[in-house]
């Protein structure tokens, strides 16, 4: 039995993540919106607005949304290098994504049911009280807004190298989040002061309803994204032409199957079949790809070709 060291041949699956940053802000804003949402809750109880008892309820939801976020940041982070996982840990976060999009379509409809029911049954609300719970709810959703939004930007930073984007599905979930949470606190003030200047009870209900599109709206253009990571879906055509570039400029190349798809928000894995009449060790092949930014994984097949004809590409 013959003893090899492979481990020149071998490459770690722990891809390049860090979150910690991310989960740190989530948890304070978590903690902040479950205090703002305690206050909420109490406040429409003590004042009788139905506004502000559905705002609180609603950040109630949201604090479950973050609880989401910060467990995929770091189950991601404790489970980086485990054997359990092909290609690393690195679709936790647009998981923990989807879950929350998900949620954001649960609480819409939520809103949209009890929007319904105040034009139903209005309740007698004590305005100045109520307005004045709403404007901290807003400011503390503007504060949280700011926290998340230095990380929702830098998750999704814009690679200057490949001219590519690079999502955090979880920062953006987590943002989205207290951007409804505000868009809610708006829609109750709104309606509150319509109710207290001009006796448009009504607007409280219709403020819910157009609450509740909005939040649709974002958390249908998160599934999207987030299902499309999830499932593997196909990168732009860009890479693809920059992979086949490098490839078929080089000797008489020609690559007959290709697929490359994100196994991280900034990691690509590629597998791709070369036919060629001077066939060359694989770690050839990488080398001619190593210019294409956050191909972190790469397999490649290499035929070798007799005669012209399997060098003619297919119509």
């Amino acid at each position: 039995m013959h003893s090899y060291t492979l481990e020149r041949w071998q490459h770690s699956h722990a891809l390049a993540m860090d979150h910690g940053r991310a989960e740190k802000i989530t948890t304070r804003v978590m903690g902040l919106t479950a205090v703002m949402m305690g206050v909420e809750i109490a406040a429409g109880v003590w004042f009788g607005s139905m506004a502000l008892l559905a705002d609180g309820w609603h950040m109630g939801t949201h604090v479950a949304a973050f609880g989401i976020a910060i467990f995929a940041y770091r189950y991601a982070r404790t489970h980086a290098d485990s054997s359990r996982f092909t290609f690393g840990t690195g679709k936790v976060s647009a998981l923990g994504g989807f879950a929350s999009a998900v949620a954001l379509v649960v609480i819409a409809l939520v809103m949209a049911l009890e929007s319904i029911m105040r034009m139903i049954e209005p309740r007698e609300i004590r305005f100045d009280e109520a307005i004045g719970v709403a404007v901290v709810g807003l400011i503390v959703n503007l504060v949280c807004g700011r926290m998340l939004h230095g990380h929702a930007e830098q998750g999704d930073a814009h690679d200057h190298e490949s001219g590519h984007v690079h999502h955090d599905h979880n920062a953006r979930a987590a943002y989205m989040h207290v951007l409804a949470d505000a868009l809610t606190s708006v829609f109750a003030i709104v309606a509150l002061l319509a109710g207290k200047y001009f006796a448009w009870v009504w607007m409280d209900a219709v403020m819910g309803l157009a609450g509740a599109a909005v939040i649709t709206r974002w958390s249908y253009g998160l599934v999207r994204d987030t299902s499309g990571f999830l499932l593997d879906g196909a990168v732009d055509g860009e890479i693809k032409t920059a992979i086949r570039t490098a490839i078929e400029g080089d000797r008489d190349n020609l690559i007959a199957d290709l697929h490359v798809w994100y196994v991280g928000p900034r990691d690509l894995s590629a597998t791709l079949s070369v036919v060629t009449h001077h066939p060359q060790p694989p770690e050839y092949y990488k080398r001619l790809l190593s210019s294409i930014p956050n191909l972190s994984h790469v397999l490649v097949e290499v035929n070798a070709c007799e005669g012209l004809s399997c060098l003619t590409p297919s119509p």
